[in-house]
């Protein structure tokens, strides 16, 4: 199944290995892609929980590809969290530092980076020479981010920069002031919060998702080299690519994100697609 028609997709190891998931055993010889592909051809309708503003051409490939009708469900967002950050142990440190100065740098659960990746991306960081907070799991082989952390860094960064290996309340934190910048992971999560939600800019380190550069073009995707790594000064490059106010990088990609989080924002557009989606469920009841 060729979700991209019209496109080639390479993947690297490192995002090929991401995927690698689809084929394994879930059920008796029967492996996650099967179940899928099977499911989707028997069922009678499609859902999917995304927007025709900015999903649509993939859901009408797939409405094609199966014959049978694709529902969005819309973004599914949640409500704005009223209570600030102010609870939390982070504000301290946040509160003292210049708005739209902090790189916030996140990857969720699921991706663990390897220790020499974490290296760079903590080395690209200092080299960018601005506030950050890391919240990373530990690199793989490791019992702790700080001991996987580069000879000297923390002496040399000491209170500029924060890494930590626990849980925080990142959608609090990315509304923060003085959060600019998010480097991202591209999970769907925080894909949709970040681009609905929040004004920050965005740096994305993709592991296989494509839409938020090559479509939405709302943030520069960190170059890799062929083997999918990326270095410590190509990091950087990204960071300062968005941070630099006279950067016509940064201000192109801010402005498509201040048009997307305009069109996800408006009153009525995700009560409107859960609307639409129940009513459409009650109409294949019907037939």
């Amino acid at each position: 199944m060729n979700c991209y028609p019209s496109t080639t997709v390479v993947l690297h190891e490192c995002e090929a290995k991401l995927l690698s998931f689809l084929f394994h055993e879930y059920g008796k010889g029967v492996t996650i892609y099967e179940r899928l592909k099977k499911g989707m051809t028997l069922c009678d309708a499609i859902a999917m929980k995304t927007c025709r503003e900015i999903e649509g051409t993939f859901g009408d490939y797939i409405s094609t590809q199966f014959k049978k009708a694709v529902l969005y469900t819309g973004p599914v967002l949640p409500e704005p969290e009223k209570e600030p950050l102010e609870e939390h142990r982070l504000s301290n440190w946040l509160e003292f530092l210049e708005p739209g100065s902090v790189v916030f740098c996140a990857f969720g659960s699921q991706l663990i980076l390897e220790k020499k990746q974490f290296q760079e991306l903590v080395l690209g960081l200092e080299l960018a020479n601005l506030p950050f907070l890391v919240a990373v799991k530990p690199p793989k082989g490791t019992n702790s981010v700080e001991e996987a952390l580069p000879e000297g860094f923390k002496e040399r960064v000491q209170e500029k920069g924060l890494i930590l290996d626990c849980w925080v309340p990142q959608l609090k934190i990315l509304s923060h002031k003085s959060v600019g910048c998010f480097v991202s992971h591209c999970g769907y999560g925080p894909v949709w919060e970040s681009l609905a939600m929040c004004d920050c800019q965005l740096v994305l380190l993709p592991s296989a998702y494509w839409l938020m550069e090559q479509e939405l073009k709302v943030g520069p995707e960190v170059e890799k080299d062929e083997n999918g790594w990326f270095s410590k000064e190509n990091i950087c490059k990204a960071m300062k690519c968005v941070m630099d106010k006279d950067s016509q990088v940064g201000c192109f990609v801010k402005e498509n994100h201040r048009k997307w989080k305009e069109v996800l924002s408006t009153p009525g557009f995700i009560s409107n697609y859960i609307d639409n989606f129940i009513q459409n469920l009650h109409g294949l009841l019907a037939e």
